[in-house]
């Protein structure tokens, strides 16, 4: 199964290595959050935001602006120099909240953004996609696995959705500005996305220059990847056909579902077909800047798809047919993060009802506030009512269990940009607003045969 695959290499590249990289890339702790349990719903949205921001702002690499992989505040120098392109993707849609929300201001986040985009231009790239891992300071490949060590596609996809936001919110300021958004247009348009087909009727996560395309994961069937494909489709030089996307993702209609769970209609499979729906990073990742209401093909229905697979993850919660301590309206999501291994160290996994060890990742609840916002903001409540075990210095920690008395006080970049972003959305709609606007993406969407 190509998604459990990809997790493994997660898995094997987690164990703590601590790396000494100097003083200029920490940040200087912010100040303690109010204390006062009682708040509410517009306060705790806010709160969250404006916290979460410290993740890409302070915690950011101070060379490159990038953002850092992980961040683990008891050992700050852990791997600090290690930067990821996706989580960074996400930091730029996150830098444009922080200018809205006013926690930083225009100009500066125009100069953090032009830092960002500076590296990323001179970082290492194959066939136009970049990998999932850079060293901060020299912009060189960082392997994340042995035979992952050049283009990652997928990880390229969510820094593109970052940079078309960009480009949309800055295109007609200043002409700093403008500079600014014809470099983000730029960057994102010189990916080679139909090279990544492989000369096959489907898009691959990975090529390598010493193992080209030996890892050999197609992203076919519901998952996190759908953005790609939309990317690829819009991309005006390295456009991928319908086919690709018809018999790629879509399986030729297999992805198509017709099971239930808890009443909510599941809409797709994903490969390893799990009849809930898996992690809910699906429901996350590729729909932080695609809008998933009224967006619609031939398979599915998108927001039907993000709202059951929300309410699917939240019911088995409420079930807890596993009996985890903890588990119910107020505390529930199940998505890939942190866990706790059985000898209680740290480790990754992606939590999902087939797959539960009774371990909660805050983002799951909180990134799912489009769908589901009533369970959402109890979770949101929940969290914050056990701040002083749950709540860090730049928002709720990645993970936690009430079965173990457990909490992972780290955060992953992945986590952190989810949360901001997607209240953004449910707020105001500004990064959906932004990306669906686009042009180039609009054509890309057409192609394909959407409604949106």
């Amino acid at each position: 199964m190509q998604f459990d695959i990809k997790l493994n290499f997660i898995i094997l590249t987690i164990a703590v290595i601590i790396t000494s990289c100097g003083k200029d890339n920490l940040y200087t702790p912010p100040e303690p959050v109010n204390s006062d349990v009682t708040i509410t719903d517009e306060e705790l949205l806010e709160l969250t935001q404006k916290e979460t921001f410290k993740y890409f702002w302070n915690v950011a690499h101070s060379n490159s602006g990038a953002a850092r992989e992980r961040y683990f505040p008891e050992d700050p120098y852990h791997d600090a120099n290690t930067v990821t392109t996706g989580g960074t993707g996400f930091g730029l849609m996150a830098i444009l909240v922080g200018i809205e929300r006013g926690y930083v201001t225009r100009s500066e986040a125009v100069e953090r953004i032009e830092k960002i985009l500076i590296f990323l231009d001179n970082a290492d790239r194959f066939h136009g996609a970049w990998p999932h891992w850079l060293d901060g300071n020299t912009g060189k490949v960082k392997p994340f696995s042995t035979k992952d060590d050049g283009g990652d596609l997928v990880e390229t996809a969510f820094l593109a959705q970052g940079l078309l936001c960009v480009k949309e919110y800055f295109k007609n300021g200043s002409e700093t500005e403008k500079l600014l958004a014809l470099k983000a247009d730029e960057l994102w348009k010189g990916v080679e996305w139909n090279w990544y087909t492989n000369d096959t009727n489907a898009l691959f996560w990975h090529w390598s220059p010493n193992y080209g395309f030996d890892m050999n994961l197609k992203l076919n069937g519901h998952n996190e990847t759908l953005i790609t494909y939309i990317l690829a489709a819009a991309s005006p030089e390295y456009s991928i056909s319908k086919e690709v996307y018809d018999a790629g993702w879509a399986m030729n209609g297999a992805i198509k579902s017709t099971v239930t769970q808890y009443g909510f209609p599941l809409v797709l499979n994903h490969v390893g077909a799990s009849q809930y729906g898996g992690p809910l990073f699906f429901a996350h990742y590729s729909f932080l800047g695609l809008n998933p209401k009224n967006l619609s093909d031939q398979y599915g229905n998108y927001w039907q798809l993000n709202v059951s697979h929300s309410n699917i993850n939240y019911q088995y919660c409420l079930e807890n047919p596993k009996q985890f301590k903890g588990y119910g309206e107020n505390c529930w999501g199940l998505t890939a993060s942190y866990t706790r291994n059985a000898d209680g160290s740290i480790g990754y996994k992606a939590h999902k009802p087939d797959n539960d060890s009774g371990v909660i990742s805050p983002t799951a609840a909180i990134s799912s506030i489009p769908y589901t916002p009533k369970e959402s903001l109890k979770a949101m409540h929940y969290f914050y009512k056990n701040k002083d075990k749950l709540f860090g210095e730049a928002g709720f920690y990645d993970a936690f269990s009430p079965e173990y008395d457990w909490v992972a006080k780290a955060y992953l970049a992945i986590d952190q940009g989810p949360q901001i972003i997607m209240i953004e959305n449910y707020r105001t709609g500004l990064l959906w607003s932004l990306f669906m606007q686009n042009d180039d993406i609009k054509k890309g969407l057409d192609k394909l045969g959407f409604s949106y």
